[in-house]
């Protein structure tokens, strides 16, 4: 079937962790409820229920200020071995309609509905009946985008926040996208939006406007991407089995870190983990990226590509002092420190170990 006339259904759990927490606990139900960091630490929301969106409480924002807009907020610790198992059991209603399911993360999931014959092969109705099921099994509540590519699905899921079903037919796609802000493009981040604004890309009217030579310029192997959107095409497949780009572990400090002995020994021990999560999955990993944020919010990533698969015997200080050689490090204060491991490739015997000088 062609890619544009694909039936689509991206699946959105509504406030995914509040909401598990709330179903667990009536004493949550109905309240402003916040998964992440406690409201007098270093940390930040994961996610918070409805209640308190109203409040202006969103993802990624510190505790501190979200106890600020919301004092009478309730704070719960993450559980994310809970999560994942409601995860799980979502994920077996989805297989339970199309073996073509490709999860994005433990609340979101693609699902590719093309070649179903459930109630008629309408995407519409599958997806409102998932959504029901979801309900019934789990006293959870989703939304649905349908739609015929997997980007208006996407864009589609979060029109009607909570408990959405928006669909977005081929017949309305150029338009829609037409006028959509381009900051609600997914996939354009706010440094991305503020490039296109500078170009004078409002919406997707004016990102038609541009040629694919001129967006590979400015936006380089993503301009293929917006170049197709503005046209209403994306024939990306669903991926089944959607395998790693990167795997990695960060870490807020209670206290800022300030000895650069201390901030080497931490990444040290960051990278360890994070190559245990690689090997669990039997990967190997080449490139090697450091992301620190100061105590200011400024943040920085230093990345490195080796030769050869990066084992647990490289000898990590010199490497980060050579990557953080022209940063702050033991003179600005550092609340976050993280390590990513990428360009990953599948276990084989004819690796060689890595020397450090490769």
């Amino acid at each position: 079937m062609p890619a544009q006339l694909r039936k689509i259904i991206h699946i959105d759990m509504d406030a995914f962790f509040a909401a598990v927490e709330q179903r667990n606990n009536p004493k949550y139900r109905n309240k402003p409820i916040i998964v992440g960091g406690a409201p007098d630490s270093r940390g930040v929301v994961a996610t918070c229920s409805y209640e308190a969106r109203k409040y202006g409480i969103h993802s990624a924002m510190p505790s501190s200020r979200a106890f600020s807009l919301c004092p009478q907020a309730i704070f719960v610790k993450p559980r994310i071995v809970l999560y994942k198992e409601v995860s799980a059991l979502i994920r077996q209603i989805f297989y339970q309609y199309t073996k073509l399911v490709e999860p994005v993360s433990l609340d979101e999931a693609y699902l590719d509905v093309s070649q179903s014959e459930l109630y008629q092969g309408s995407a519409t109705r599958i997806a409102l009946a998932i959504k029901q099921q979801i309900l019934s099994d789990t006293g959870l509540v989703a939304s649905a985008g349908v739609s015929y590519n997997k980007f208006f699905a996407k864009i589609a899921s979060d029109m009607d926040k909570p408990d959405g079903l928006y669909l977005i037919t081929p017949e309305q796609g150029v338009e829609f996208v037409a006028q959509l802000p381009i900051g609600k493009f997914h996939g354009v981040g706010k440094a991305t939006e503020r490039k296109m604004h500078d170009l004078g890309i409002k919406n997707g009217a004016d990102l038609k406007q541009f040629s694919l030579p001129t967006l590979q310029q400015h936006f380089g192997k993503s301009a293929a991407f917006f170049f197709n959107i503005a046209q209403g095409i994306d024939a990306r497949p669903i991926r089944v089995d959607r395998e790693s780009k990167s795997i990695g572990t960060e870490t807020t400090y209670s206290a800022d870190l300030l000895q650069s002995n201390e901030i080497y020994q931490q990444l040290t021990e960051l990278f360890s983990k994070a190559l245990a999560k690689v090997y669990a999955k039997k990967l190997y990993a080449r490139t090697l990226t450091i992301k620190v944020k100061y105590h200011d919010f400024q943040q920085i990533t230093r990345s490195l590509t080796f030769n050869k698969p990066i084992k647990s015997q490289l000898v990590t200080t010199p490497v980060f002092r050579q990557l953080l050689r022209k940063d702050d490090i033991g003179q600005s204060k550092v609340r976050l420190l993280g390590i990513t491991l990428s360009t990953l490739e599948k276990q084989t015997n004819y690796y060689q170990q890595m020397d450090i000088f490769d």
